[in-house]
């Protein structure tokens, strides 16, 4: 079926954009906010957030999960929820009830 007419849902070229704009780095919600207000202080703030991320060194997903395996493997043998806690240095163990006969 055909649409043709006022009935036809598709956008014309005489018609206004309904989506925000994006940007491929800041994201659509900041960039709506930045084209709608012409914020300056706005701006400064997504200039000093790309400034920061730029100086940061990114680590393949790949190399942050073996790091993250080998962390884990280390450390297994002090992990109480791995190897559990002795009742007598358990501070949440239940209290004994002390009780005269």
């Amino acid at each position: 079926m055909i649409f043709s007419g006022p009935a036809d849902p598709r956008p014309t070229a005489h018609d206004p954009p309904t989506h925000r704009p994006t940007h491929p780095r800041i994201g659509p919600a900041l960039a709506f906010t930045i084209s709608g207000s012409s914020s300056v202080a706005a701006m400064k703030k997504v200039v000093q957030q790309l400034q920061l991320e730029a100086g940061l060194n990114s680590v393949k997903v790949s190399q942050a999960a073996a790091d993250l395996k080998q962390f884990c493997l280390q450390n297994a043998q002090h992990d109480p929820l791995l190897t559990g806690v002795s009742s007598s240095t358990n501070p949440f163990r239940p209290q004994k009830v002390c009780s005269f006969l």
